[in-house]
């Protein structure tokens, strides 16, 4: 049985905080005592940065990634080798991957993983646009840095298949990320090594059959 609150905008206050994921409501309670408890100004500022993240936050027009502009930061740095695409399943696995400091290539943002039993399809998520960029040309590599789980297998070989008429070289990272693994949680110097020993898609492929 939910616990009663004698004040409706606690009550409402605590029922938003327990939307957010990870946060249950003993949780929710406690971060909105924590807020109620500091100056005016703090839980302001908070709500007012909450408003203005959803507000303008744009997503880069040729990777997907989070982005103040139409272009990110990464894609509009010349220093970047655009000819290198690391294939990563949402904007976490970007920063986690920026953290090695080991690919100094671009990304692309699939906003999620081909997963049937959840009802998500290729058309549900940035594949198409991924075989566009490389279509258009100036790709020589294709890295798929996606999660050692059974959809992140999944999503890999369709686009290894969408991706093969086009010549452009796939690799995958290399298996120093253990199956069942996702990329977020993977520590930064296993991941690192993973990108910088990464294989042809189509060997390891070929070596699991």
């Amino acid at each position: 049985m939910e616990k009663e609150f004698a004040s409706t905008l606690l009550e409402n206050a605590v029922n938003e905080f327990a939307k957010l994921p990870g946060i249950g409501r003993k949780t929710a309670l406690r971060l909105v005592l924590h807020l109620l408890r500091q100056e005016e100004r703090v839980a302001v500022g908070f709500g007012e940065a909450i408003i203005k993240l959803r507000r303008e936050i744009k997503y880069c027009n040729s990777c997907h990634n989070i982005s103040e502009q139409e272009e990110c930061p990464i894609c509009a740095n010349p220093a970047r080798d655009h000819s290198i695409i690391c294939v990563v399943e949402n904007v976490k696995d970007v920063m986690s991957i920026e953290n090695t400091a080991q690919h100094r290539g671009v990304y692309h943002v699939l906003g999620g993983l081909i997963s049937p039993m959840d009802g998500v399809g290729p058309q549900d998520i940035e594949i198409d646009s991924l075989v566009k960029r490389v279509a258009d040309g100036g790709v020589k590599e294709v890295i798929l840095a996606l999660s050692a789980t059974m959809e992140g297998d999944t999503t890999n070989f369709y686009i290894y298949r969408k991706l093969a008429p086009t010549g452009v070289k796939v690799s995958v990272l290399a298996r120093g990320v253990s199956v069942g693994n996702e990329i977020e949680y993977t520590d930064e110097i296993t991941l690192g090594r993973s990108i910088q020993n990464r294989t042809l898609f189509s060997d390891s492929f070929n070596n699991s059959l």
